[in-house]
């Protein structure tokens, strides 16, 4: 029989897999960081940097105050410091050195032009001239990036309009032949697998394509806690056959129980006995795309939160803002906050704060705003610039001014 869960215990159960439940410290270590990233699987990376890139705030909402540039090191730092390596996981992802050999599968469906956008599936069919090229370019040169490379005079635009170089570039990638060395401000650059990632980690024997999708999708049911089939593959973007394929082994061999979530119109699915903490007590500003909230489906029937990024909603049409992180208090998404990070006015601005139905406390106001003070000492940002006229405003006011150092 399937084990049955309340709504309140499935959201334990989601915010403490999630790495939620205490909180934040003042200074992690760096163990504390790698055990984080282990546990999440993947970061997110996106270009929009109206705070900071995504793939920074993840672990800051965790564990704290921690150095963006030790993140840095463990993604695209050399020798030993190296634990990440980009690829597509969840999107354009950071994921840990030992998922390398479960996408391996991946890397090979796209050399074949399969799961991979169908002009790139064409470009690497009928242009492997220029694949070549820039192959041997790479491996010639070494930690090279697209516009190194590009035979055009003009600079390459939106990715319909890139240059030839950058289009090899882009399926060498998917196909695994060359991965990214390291980061030139947000640019790419490409080296060949044998010079960036260990040499134990690329002779690793290859498990089948069956046994990397069991294993992602274990690994998705891990760090989510509780999930649908279709959670469990959004996380590391398996289709449906893959995805299901996995799940009924996955059962079969007990390494997942299926679970009812009251008011969960589906079957969810769990890793092995969950342990349920008996209260959540963090408080965290949310990225956009946090594993947490990613999956908009999901965070609604966990937490009865609607929530929708309307970066590329016109001005006039938008509910709650331009870049609105969700803030999670203890076991409930309270708010959502539309946050900008003014570099060159040094602050930190908060243009709109919207309570859900459930409403804010003075305590919940006064962990809203201690969130956004540290928010704005880790980026570097000397104060908290209120802009919202709305009455949640007028309250958070209050509770910045109280909070705030004498």
């Amino acid at each position: 029989m399937p084990l049955k869960l309340s709504i309140n215990q499935a959201r334990r159960l989601a915010l403490s897999a999630q790495g939620f439940g205490k909180q934040p410290e003042s200074a992690p270590t760096l163990p504390a960081l790698k055990r984080m990233l282990q546990r999440l699987g993947v970061l997110q990376i996106d270009s929009v940097n109206a705070l900071v890139r995504s793939h920074y705030l993840p672990l800051f909402s965790r564990l704290g105050n921690y150095s963006p540039a030790t993140l840095d090191q463990l993604a695209w730092g050399g020798g030993r410091q190296r634990l990440l390596f980009e690829y597509w996981g969840h999107e354009a992802s950071l994921l840990p050195l030992s998922l390398y050999p479960l996408l391996r599968w991946r890397m090979a469906h796209a050399a074949d032009g399969r799961g991979i956008y169908r002009q790139l599936a064409q470009f690497g069919r009928e242009r492997q001239d220029v694949i070549a090229r820039v192959l041997a370019a790479v491996r010639e040169q070494g930690a090279l990036g697209a516009g190194s490379l590009s035979s055009r005079e003009e600079r390459a635009g939106p990715w319909w309009d890139w240059s030839e170089e950058k289009h090899a570039l882009e399926w060498l990638f998917a196909a695994g032949q060359v991965t990214v060395a390291g980061r030139r401000g947000f640019e790419r650059l490409y080296d060949v697998p044998e010079k960036v990632l260990p040499k134990a980690i690329l002779d690793q024997p290859l498990p089948s394509e069956t046994e990397a999708h069991q294993g992602l999708m274990l690994h998705a049911a891990t760090a989510l806690g509780v999930a649908t089939e279709r959670d469990l593959r959004d996380y590391f973007r398996l289709d449906p056959g893959q995805g299901k394929a996995a799940l009924a082994e996955l059962l079969a061999d007990g390494r997942l129980q299926a679970v009812e979530v009251q008011g969960w119109k589906q079957l969810a699915y769990c890793a092995g006995a969950p342990r349920i903490p008996r209260r959540i007590e963090s408080s965290a500003l949310l990225s956009p795309f946090d594993s947490l909230v990613w999956e908009r489906n999901r965070t609604e029937r966990l937490f009865d939160f609607r929530y929708r990024l309307e970066i590329y909603t016109p001005a006039h049409k938008r509910v709650y803002g331009y870049y609105v992180l969700p803030f999670l208090y203890r076991e409930r998404i309270a708010a959502r906050v539309d946050l900008r990070a003014e570099r060159a006015q040094g602050q930190l601005a908060v243009h709109a704060v919207h309570v859900e139905a459930a409403g804010l406390d003075e305590e919940a106001y006064q962990a809203l705003a201690g969130n956004l003070l540290r928010l704005a000492q880790w980026l570097g940002l000397g104060r908290v610039q209120l802009n919202c006229p709305r009455v949640e405003g007028s309250q958070l006011r209050q509770a910045l001014l109280s909070a705030a150092p004498a």
